[in-house]
């Protein structure tokens, strides 16, 4: 059972990533075929799409740090002394969460807000805050890949194999 769950989080983010990238290019696809060959486009296939691909940069966010595939400038880490590549990465670290935290926050205010107003999405009248709340989630979940992945670097350069 407890296999299960490490590989279940291991991979959370694949489990929404690629079934979600499935569905929207097969419904692109589906509304190509419908707007050129029966003259006649689904108003509700866009919309889908518009949201998966909101959530899908948000939970890919996650995705990124936790393979740590995040754009990074390493010019001065690599001209440092290995204790203070280590410092560095950890401070890095550090700030990466606080901004991650500080993103979160903006973003449930924000759904807070899209939930006071009762604003719902113009073809599938679904609530707006299902969107926005793509960005907390993303942010709590990119939180929790960084510290875990840091985690896993400092044991890992204190000698012991962390992956």
């Amino acid at each position: 059972m407890k296999d299960t769950l490490l590989k279940v989080w291991d991979h959370l983010e694949e489990f929404f990533l690629i079934p979600s990238l499935i569905i929207s290019t097969g419904l692109i696809f589906f509304q190509v075929i419908m707007r050129y060959i029966f003259r006649n486009s689904l108003s509700w296939s866009e919309e889908v799409v518009r949201y998966l691909y909101v959530w899908q940069t948000w939970v890919g966010v996650s995705y990124a740090a936790r393979n740590g595939s995040h754009l990074r400038i390493t010019m001065l880490k690599d001209r440092l002394p290995e204790k203070a590549q280590k410092v560095l990465e950890v401070f890095v670290a550090i700030v990466w969460v606080g901004f991650a935290i500080f993103i979160m926050i903006q973003g449930l205010s924000a759904v807070h807000a899209i939930a006071s107003f009762g604003q719902k999405s113009s073809a599938l009248r679904i609530p707006m805050q299902i969107c926005y709340m793509s960005i907390p989630v993303g942010m709590v979940l990119m939180s929790v890949r960084l510290i875990e992945r840091t985690i896993k670097y400092l044991l890992a350069s204190e000698g012991g194999s962390a992956e």
